[in-house]
């Protein structure tokens, strides 16, 4: 598919500062966890889920959206986090449990929340999809045209919640576009052995709503098929369903051997950011100097939210129970 070349140069460019983010992200929380690697350890403790090789998702489905569409993602939310708008040093700051982070650093890296970008996110599997329906029910009572995307993964699929919302979503013709991201993994697990169906694109004729598998991690096919389900969400035509056969590059989460990974030879050769660049460096969209200015943006964005989360308060401890529900049941 040929694009607009100014379309063209914006997918490379949330690609690149995704990806420059999650290589900074990746850089900070391996810094103080050796030598032996603690997973508890460090100014990023806990699990962490980077999305590097699952770019083309964010950035072709996002580039679709206003600030007033809402997006529900999975544990492995940056790429999708960033490409919608949200504010990337608040993120920052909430990955690092920072009081100036989204959640005032309660809720860290799966649990992203952002109003103003109408952007949140779960550690549950397919969790964000009912609330994806809820906020396209409210959009649809408003009437101005705003869609809900909810974005989960191939493994999610496969769980009630999933059915359920394409069930629900098609029989109320919600403006909601469901998205999932299949990288072949449902952590160790590999498709073929949880998933009875080739696409689980083929599971929208079931509720009769439109189904459309991406192959090759393609942005531009991410972006043509997103363009698509997006309008119909919007003109009122309800919900479409798209899969997106995409890309882990890295384990499921930071410390994961991934022994089980048969593939991992021929990864780095499907790295999609490559391969896009050398696509539009052939079609004479981009040239390598504009390649080098993209990645030094991105890089000065995000070394300068890196600094501002780290430069920002950690929470008090006698604040441990303020914005909590307590037993009485009002909040703290």
């Amino acid at each position: 598919m040929t694009l607009n070349p100014d379309v063209s140069k914006n997918l490379l460019r949330t690609m690149v500062l995704i990806r420059t983010f999650e290589e900074a992200i990746l850089r900070e929380y391996h810094a103080d966890k050796s030598p032996g690697f603690d997973i508890g350890a460090g100014l990023v403790p806990g699990e962490m889920h980077l999305a590097a090789g699952q770019e083309p998702v964010a950035a072709g489905t996002c580039a679709h959206l206003t600030a007033d569409d809402a997006v529900t993602a999975t544990h492995r939310p940056h790429h999708l986090a960033i490409a919608h708008g949200v504010d990337l040093k608040a993120m920052t700051a909430e990955i690092f449990g920072r009081e100036t982070g989204l959640g005032r650093g309660r809720g860290g890296h799966m649990h992203l929340f952002d109003p103003a970008a109408h952007f949140s996110c779960s550690g549950i599997i397919a969790e964000g999809l009912p609330p994806a329906l809820g906020q396209a029910f409210a959009f649809q009572r408003q009437g101005q045209g705003q869609v809900a995307v909810a974005v989960t993964g191939e493994g999610a699929a496969n769980q009630g919640a999933f059915h359920e919302s394409l069930n629900l979503a098609a029989l109320w013709k919600l403006p909601v576009v469901f998205v999932v991201e299949d990288n072949d993994w449902g952590i160790s697990v590999p498709r073929a052995a949880s998933t009875s169906v080739a696409s689980n694109a083929e599971r929208a004729a079931a509720y009769g709503i439109p189904g459309t598998r991406v192959e090759d991690n393609s942005v531009e096919g991410v972006y043509a098929a997103a363009g698509e389900a997006v309008s119909r969400a919007r003109e009122g035509d309800g919900p479409s369903l798209i899969e997106v056969h995409t890309l882990r590059l890295w384990g499921h989460f930071e410390g994961d051997a991934q022994a089980y990974r048969s593939d991992l030879d021929g990864v780095p050769g499907r790295d999609p950011i490559p391969t896009f660049k050398e696509t539009l460096l052939k079609e004479s969209v981009i040239a390598d100097q504009d390649f080098d200015m993209m990645t030094a943006k991105a890089s000065e964005q995000v070394e300068e939210a890196i600094a501002y989360a780290k430069n920002s308060p950690v929470p008090s401890a006698g604040d441990a129970l303020k914005y909590v529900f307590t037993t009485t049941g009002a909040a703290s």
